[in-house]
Formats: C-alpha cells, structure tokens, sequence
C-alpha cells in the first residue's frame, strides 16, 4: 500500500508542521525547501537509511517518520529500529506518524518489536 510521491511530500510536511507546532528547530526534513537529514548506513546493506526529518528540543535531537506499510515492510521496520536506537542513544524520541488505515499496522510493529517510539496520527 505505497502512497505516490505527492502524497508522501504532503505527509512529510504535516508532519514538519507538528514538530515545528510543538518547538522543535534545527529541522531538516527529507523534503523540498529543507535540508536533508544524515544518511545512516548499516554494515552489509547498500542503501542507506534516511530518516524523513530530524528535529531538536532543549538540545535533544528527535527523529520523525511517515509509517506506512508497504511492499518491504522488513527494511521499515529495520529502519525504525535503527532510529529508536539513535534516538534513544541520544535521550531523543523517534515519533511515527501513522495515515490513516495504516495505525493499527505501525502499532502492532511497535508493540511487537518493543521499539521506543510515539505512535501519532497524521
């Protein structure tokens, strides 16, 4: 269930819009007009992991993403797993935001895999 690329930008920008609603700076977002997060490589794969936006509160830095499921849910879920472990490494938080149609899916994973994450609805 991939949503097309002027979906996924809209949802993005919500989603910088919520941060920057709740105070956060520093954002770089994975989004026209923003600079781009740091890429994250794991040993032994290819293609890095890019969070959606990165944002900072009191000098924590926080991680967000659009969840979704889609046709690799795998590689998803590595890379929320990757950035609660970032995040917490960090004292941040990693916030999913979850369409709808796609929250009891990103709960159930958070749930299942004990991820340090905050599930919102976008």
């Amino acid at each position: 269930m991939e949503m097309n690329e002027s979906g996924d930008q809209s949802l993005r920008a919500k989603m910088v819009h919520w941060a920057k609603n709740r105070r956060f700076s520093n954002i770089k977002a994975n989004l026209e007009g923003h600079e781009t997060p740091t890429a994250y490589t794991k040993p032994g794969e290819d293609v890095p992991y890019i969070p959606d936006a990165t944002g900072v509160k009191l000098g924590i830095k926080s991680y967000f993403e659009v969840a979704m499921k889609s046709d690799d849910n795998e590689r998803i879920i590595r890379k929320w797993k990757l950035l609660s472990t970032l995040a917490e490494m960090r004292n941040g938080k990693l916030y999913l935001f979850a369409p709808k149609g796609h929250k009891a899916f990103v709960m159930n994973v958070v749930k299942e895999r004990n991820l340090h994450a905050n599930v919102e609805s976008i």
